[in-house]
């Protein structure tokens, strides 16, 4: 079987050259890539690629994730989350492909407090938000055999993340101001990846490439958190794993979203209900608290 990975560097695509290596031949491009072309904003090329390689599955990992620089450059993050997805979908459609896609939790306008499900009203707050709906109404529209993941927090040993920036500031200062308004799920690169390629087994092992199992899925780590409680918990788990951690940080002081202003407006409730996820392929989502620890026994 033939796999396209797009976005292989990203924090996702990383961990998917690992996860769906077993599955087939994997062919994993970036925008840099140079024997094919892996850049969401060459809309050609792209139909090139898909038409020369002829995958039976395509997982697009790449995406403008930059949040608040959308709000400044809205046609490019148009074209890398909404168009680029909606060329994917027509040449998927047409070479008879899956294609896996990745979406947000800024799909929604993030109030109330209960966990958001995959039927609920979309309302994006920000470019971002609103280019990633596009993204996922222009594949459900050009290719019926899709999975599209939306997720929320992710984090990755590799690269920066939140958890890295909290180790960093405990060491400098003895107060820290976090947030305590916004609730989610802290959710690792490596779940992600192993539940898509746990997916992708699930869809090609339906007879005549039964197309029920496709739409639009939650995945997130189970359980909630603020990123105060998040940071809290990456310092208390950072001294158990690593006594001698030197950190001078004394307080983890909660403080409202309105004391980090921004360009683009952030969902206060990003809990995702994972349910349709677990029931339909069959799995149990680990605590948020686990992934965290295993990064942190990674990277301390």
């Amino acid at each position: 079987m033939k796999i396209l990975l797009l976005g292989k560097n990203g924090q996702v695509g990383w961990e998917l050259q690992r996860s769906l290596a077993p599955l087939g031949e994997v062919t994993a491009l970036d925008r840099h890539s140079t024997d094919f072309c892996g850049d969401l904003g060459n809309l050609t090329g792209l139909r090139e690629t898909l038409q020369c390689l002829q995958p039976q599955v395509i997982v697009n990992a790449a995406a403008h994730t930059a949040v608040d620089k959308a709000e400044s450059e809205p046609e490019l993050a148009r074209t890398i989350n909404a168009t680029a997805p909606g060329v994917l979908a027509q040449e998927a459609h047409k070479l008879g492909a899956w294609l896996v896609h990745y979406s947000t939790d800024y799909v929604f306008d993030g109030s109330g407090s209960q966990p958001w499900v995959e039927t609920d009203a979309p309302a994006p707050l920000s470019v971002y938000g609103q280019t990633k709906l596009e993204g996922e109404q222009l594949i459900a529209q050009h290719c019926p055999k899709h999975l599209i993941f939306r997720t929320s927090w992710v984090y990755a040993a590799r690269g920066g993340n939140f958890a890295k920036t909290m180790l960093r500031l405990a060491r400098e200062r003895e107060r820290l101001t976090v947030i305590d308004d916004q609730w989610g799920a802290p959710t690792g690169a490596e779940l992600i990846a192993d539940v898509t390629a746990h997916a992708i087994r699930k869809v090609l092992q339906r007879p005549n490439g039964q197309q029920g199992a496709a739409g639009i899925y939650h995945l997130a780590a189970s359980g909630e958190a603020s990123w105060n409680s998040y940071a809290k918990h990456v310092l208390a788990q950072a001294v158990q794993a690593q006594p001698a951690i030197e950190l001078v940080a004394k307080e983890v002081a909660p403080v409202p979203t309105s004391a980090f202003p921004k360009p683009a407006r952030r969902p206060h409730n990003s809990r995702l209900n994972t349910a349709k996820l677990q029931t339909t392929f069959g799995l149990t989502l680990p605590a948020w608290q686990q992934g965290v620890d295993r990064m942190l026994a990674e990277i301390l």
